[in-house]
């Protein structure tokens, strides 16, 4: 089981990196960008113009000094998580078919520290070796921004109370669409996984993680390999937040607080234009965080950032492709959608009119 973890680590990061060490174009244009004009509103105190350069400067300064704590904690939890085997984390999914199967799954998808496309690498191959349909769309749709990283980013820019109200809601829905996976697979209308499960023989959690315990030893060596391994798994976390941190910057710079409020404020309209635009914005869920942020901030749409949240899940081409490829059924990969969207919606609107 550790062997196939291992294996499972390294397709996760080459779903960025395409399995090849290369020069990384995202991350460090990202932060060619940011460093720059960081140091350039630093120095300045404001005191540059209202101009679109000025603009770009302000909102890179501001958003980075809301989120460097968050970050900070960020890669704190990911070297920790570094140092915890997969197989315990998996191993909490349980029985297929169950009420508790599904929680376990939705709790594996919040404490799995990966992007939204190396959570969906994992999640194929929990079905290949016989989790069943829905705790597999639990684990998927728990995951894409739930990892403690991400949560404790969020929460430095949202704040807490919204940071835990999109979690719980994120959770509940995870838990409603497994179920009614499991329901549409007893009642027939969609294909039972056929592969079978192949957990280590034996395995119990509590036993083998206080063995574990008791041979690790908590020296210097240990937490600076901790440290060496936060810093190289941050680069994938870190490297979509930069991108993000742009993405959201350029938003701020060429469309005014009252175009984004007309285009996502918390209206109708404005709810769909967020979901068209989750949806087409083909971004890791790190790069999500920062603009959905903005959602709530500068649009005062509380629904519609969960739901641009929640949406790249549920909408996002390349989901819904991996699915079926590892499924070989179509109707299982538009089913994803079709459960989890209306809750999106509704939840969406009732966020909006709290």
């Amino acid at each position: 089981m550790s062997n196939c973890c291992h294996k499972e680590e390294e397709k996760a990061d080459s779903c960025h990196s395409g399995g090849k060490k290369r020069f990384d174009y995202i991350l460090w244009f990202s932060i060619f960008i940011i460093v720059p004009f960081y140091i350039l509103e630093l120095v300045s105190g404001s005191s540059l113009d209202d101009g679109n350069f000025g603009l770009f400067s302000h909102s890179v300064f501001e958003l980075m000094n809301k989120m460097w704590w968050g970050l900070a904690l960020g890669i704190f939890f990911v070297g920790i998580l570094s140092k915890v085997p997969r197989e315990f984390v998996l191993s909490i999914l349980g029985e297929g078919g169950r009420l508790s199967g599904i929680l376990r799954a939705t709790m594996a998808g919040v404490l799995l520290d990966l992007c939204s496309h190396g959570v969906l690498l994992i999640g194929m191959k929990l079905y290949e070796r016989g989790a069943s349909l829905g705790q597999v769309m639990a684990f998927l749709i728990a995951s894409p921004w739930n990892s403690f990283s991400l949560t404790v980013i969020l929460w430095s820019l949202v704040g807490f109370k919204w940071m835990m109200t999109f979690l719980l809601i994120s959770m509940v829905i995870a838990v409603i669409s497994g179920l009614i996976f499991e329901f549409l697979v007893k009642k027939g209308v969609l294909p039972e996984n056929a592969n079978k499960t192949n957990m280590p023989e034996g395995f119990k959690f509590f036993e083998q993680a206080k063995k574990n315990l008791a041979k690790t030893d908590f020296n210097l060596g240990f937490f600076m390999s901790m440290l060496k391994s936060a810093m190289l798994d941050s680069r994938m976390i870190l490297k979509w937040i930069f991108f993000g941190v742009v993405l959201a910057s350029l938003i701020r710079t060429f469309m005014s607080s009252d175009d984004f409020s007309t285009f996502f404020g918390p209206t109708l309209i404005g709810l769909g234009s967020t979901l068209i635009f989750a949806t087409i914005m083909e971004v890791c869920s790190e790069g999500s965080v920062p603009v959905a942020a903005d959602i709530l901030n500068r649009a005062n749409a509380p629904g519609n950032s969960f739901a641009f949240l929640m949406t790249g899940v549920s909408t996002d081409y390349t989901e819904i492709m991996s699915i079926k490829e590892t499924t070989r059924s179509w109707k299982i990969a538009f089913f994803l959608p079709l459960v989890t969207i209306p809750q999106i919606v509704m939840v969406a609107i009732i966020i909006n009119m709290m």
